[in-house]
């Protein structure tokens, strides 16, 4: 049995349900073990084309528009604000951009659930969606990863 919605009906839904399991995926990447985080990933580790951030400084001119996007480190209680930081937390800064980089990629992946309820137009509207609301925000993270590891390294 397919269930056809009217347009204004899909488009509710998948902001509802997109809301809905972002501040679910956040909580659950907010309740995961720090420990988890110290140290990066097959995912999270840098690459040698990152050059300490210089890539994407000359490549996406990440200076100009990096300040302009939502920080939620702190959105559930015990959180980690990242927009002041001490010198001495900075490897738990590393640890929560890893944390974040996370969160977003599993965002980004699951996309195709929504393949579930959508005709091809909106789901392929979806896919846009995932890449421009979660792209950005995984540079960043990896950009200020690159720049901190090798502050902290000297």
């Amino acid at each position: 049995m397919v269930v056809v919605l009217a347009d204004w009906l899909i488009i509710l839904l998948n902001v509802v349900v997109w809301f809905g399991w972002s501040v679910g995926i956040g909580y659950v990447g907010h309740r995961l073990p720090h420990a988890v985080f110290e140290r990066d990933s097959r995912l999270t580790r840098l690459r040698a084309f990152e050059s300490r951030g210089r890539w994407y400084e000359r490549r996406l001119r990440i200076k100009r528009w990096k300040d302009r996007l939502p920080e939620a480190g702190a959105f559930f209680a015990g959180g980690f604000s990242k927009r002041r930081v001490a010198r001495a937390e900075l490897e738990r800064f590393v640890a929560e951009t890893r944390r974040a980089e996370l969160v977003h990629w599993v965002a980004m992946a699951l996309w195709p659930v929504f393949a579930i309820w959508n005709p091809p137009w909106a789901a392929a509207v979806v896919f846009v969606y995932a890449i421009a609301a979660n792209a950005p925000c995984l540079v960043v993270q990896r950009y200020n990863r690159a720049r901190l590891v090798h502050l902290i390294d000297r």
